[in-house]
């Protein structure tokens, strides 16, 4: 009999990976993930809440307007949470390092 030979691909494992789950994260990076999660719920937040605006027949419309709509969210989120003008990411960033002392 003959050898079947497979042209599987050769993953390549990073064993650090493990010892990047338990060790804590720093405090300016619990406070970037929590800045960005705030950003993200408050982008869905203003994309919920422009998704029933009309748009104007002369200039506006369409798949393009769409599409900067969501952007313009994102950015308008981003800059709402660098700002801390809500205050969601002090409260992640609270439960985040309230997480990190329980292990």
């Amino acid at each position: 009999m003959s050898e079947i030979q497979t042209n599987a691909p050769k993953f390549i494992v990073d064993t650090s990976a493990a010892d990047k789950k338990n060790r804590p994260q720093t405090d300016d990076q619990i406070r970037q993930t929590a800045i960005e999660f705030e950003a993200f719920f408050l982008s869905q937040v203003l994309n919920s809440m422009s998704s029933g605006l009309e748009t104007d027949n002369v200039f506006g419309g369409g798949e393009s307007e769409k599409m900067f709509r969501s952007m313009l969210n994102d950015e308008y989120a981003k800059s709402m949470s660098r700002n801390n003008s809500v205050g969601i990411a002090d409260a992640v960033y609270r439960e985040m390092l309230a997480l990190q002392e329980v292990k």
